[in-house]
Order: structure tokens, then sequence, then C-alpha cells
């Protein structure tokens, strides 16, 4: 890899992880930034001694973040948030730490930088974190002329939050809801692919500058990954429609509670009311070269901890 010295922002996020991991293999020296370091020692491992640096700092830190980039030659974006919490906000994590990066990266001379988006990213979106990634690209775009913005759709993985978080819903739920009736298409998209994806448009002489829609080898509705995922974990459930309004209405309720992680939230049930699928024609994965991973497959070795046991059968006396 002709990149040495690569920044990952994000580093300790679901996507960030797997860049860190394929940057390792490259022999890449990786300072990997995120919120809390000391949270993040698990990323050493994934290189040799010293070679994975793991790094705190919050993304809005200018004076902090300016030595830390000071001396890359790659910089990769990989932060993002699902909803809003404290000071988590989509403006700060999607909108002003992205500007902030690459005008930082421009100004340390990198020679290339990655920002990580999301299939749907429109300003006239009726989503705000759909908009915020919009509004994140444009500064990008702006402060960085040759990055490379990657949009994958809905992400799969061992830690992903959607297949793990309905899979475990459905071990105790009778029923699995299907906002807007279920027909919202996706394209899943392999986290590991995602970050292949981003070491590939590091290399690729074509990359500077261009889009990249990612999505996996199949289209699926809302109710045909849920029916997927109730295969894999081997339960019936009953895939219960659930109108946009009432959706609305539970995200609201959802929100105004103090949990962790919200179900679901009114702005998500925004998002639901657009496909998340690549543009027909759109540079994506095999553009980079990369054979996009199926889906069942790989759900099916890390939902398997939600399957229903199964009874064990007295031997004949």
């Amino acid at each position: 890899m002709r990149y040495r010295r690569v920044v990952v922002v994000g580093a300790s996020g679901f996507v960030g992880r797997y860049v860190v991991r394929e940057l390792a293999k490259t022999g890449a020296t990786v300072a990997a930034v995120c919120r809390h370091a000391d949270e993040a020692g698990y990323l050493r491992p994934m290189g040799d001694v010293g070679q994975i640096v793991p790094i705190g700092c919050d993304m809005a830190d200018a004076s902090r973040l300016r030595p830390i980039l000071a001396k890359a030659e790659a910089v990769i974006n990989a932060t993002g948030i699902l909803f809003e919490r404290g000071r988590q906000r989509f403006q700060k994590v999607h909108v002003d730490g992205p500007a902030l990066l690459a005008n930082l990266a421009a100004e340390s001379g990198a020679k290339a930088f990655i920002h990580v988006s999301a299939i749907g990213s429109d300003p006239a979106s009726p989503s705000a974190y759909m908009r915020s990634k919009a509004a994140g690209e444009n500064l990008v775009r702006q402060a960085f002329p040759s990055a490379v913005i990657l949009r994958p759709s809905l992400i799969f993985g061992p830690e992903d939050a959607f297949f793990n978080r309905f899979a475990a819903i459905a071990r105790f739920s009778p029923a699995l809801p299907l906002i807007g009736g279920g027909a919202t298409r996706f394209q899943p998209v392999y986290v590991g692919d995602v970050a292949a994806a981003a070491l590939a448009a590091l290399e690729h002489p074509e990359s500077p500058g261009k889009t990249y829609e990612l999505g996996g080898p199949q289209i699926l509705t809302l109710k045909e990954l849920f029916a997927l995922l109730l295969k894999v974990i081997g339960r019936k459930r009953l895939l219960l429609p659930m109108p946009f309004g009432l959706a609305s209405l539970f995200g609201f309720f959802q929100e105004s509670l103090p949990l962790p992680q919200p179900l679901i939230t009114r702005d998500q049930v925004r998002m639901l009311k657009r496909d998340a699928v690549a543009a027909p024609g759109a540079p994506g994965l095999e553009s980079l070269g990369i054979h996009p991973a199926a889906l069942e497959p790989i759900l099916a070795s890390y939902l398997a901890r939600y399957r229903r046991p199964n009874p064990v059968t007295a031997a004949p006396a």
C-alpha cells in the first residue's frame, strides 16, 4: 500500500474498527482516533506492536486534531451516529466534524481523504439524518475536492445495530413491526466490504473526487429482511404492519425515555419513507474490484446465539 501513515477517525465504531483491521494488514501505521481511547484497546492487537495507536480526541477539537493529522498521508472519516443523544448531534458529527477534518487534512498536505456517508444523503430529504449527511458531503468536497465519498446502504456484520437488535426482540416478542407496511427497500452491504472499499479507494487511480454507492448483491424489502432474519434464527413471529403515523408516535415515546438506544426514532421513521438502494449506474463495490458478500451466510454466522434451543430428546431405554 502506498500510504504508510493513515489517520482513521471514528476508529472504534462499527465501520471504523474494520477499516483499522484492513489497514493493519497492509503494514500501514494507523492513528486510531476515537472519543475514548481507553475503551479502544482491542484495536491494538489487530496490528504489530506500536502499529495501531488509539488516540482520544473529540472531532470538534481543532487544536488536538491538527497535530494528529500533521504527518498523515491519508485520512479516513468513519464517524456517524444513528440518533441524537446529549452532545452527540447530527450537526456536530455529520456536518461540522467532517468539514473540520477535511480542512485540516488539506492544510496538512494529506494526499487522500475518504469520507463514509450513507445512501439516501439528500439536502431535500425529510430525514434530518440524511440532510446532515448531505451537508457533510458538500463541505468535505469544498475543503478537499479529491475526497472519495462512500455511501453504503444498510450495513450488516457481527456488531450491527439492526439485525442484532431485531433478533434479540424476536426472542421474546410475538411480533416484529413492519413500519409503513414493510415495503421500504434496502441493499444490505457487509461491513467488511465497506472497509475494503475504503482501502481500494485509496489505491484506485480513478477514485479521487468520486462518490461510490455501496450495496450488496440483493435488494430486499423490510418485510423480506425480517422474514430472512426469522428463518436464520429459526423462529416464527407475526410480521405486523404499522402505519408511519403510529410508528412516529411510538418513536416519540421512545425518544422521551432514558434508553441507551431507542428502538426507533421519529427521524428514522421519516428515513423509512425512502428506499436505501444504490442508484442505477452509480459506481459501487464492483467498480473498486470488490465482489459483494451475500447476506444470509454471514447472518447465520453471528445470529446463532438468538436461535431457539433444540429440545434434548431422551435416548430410548
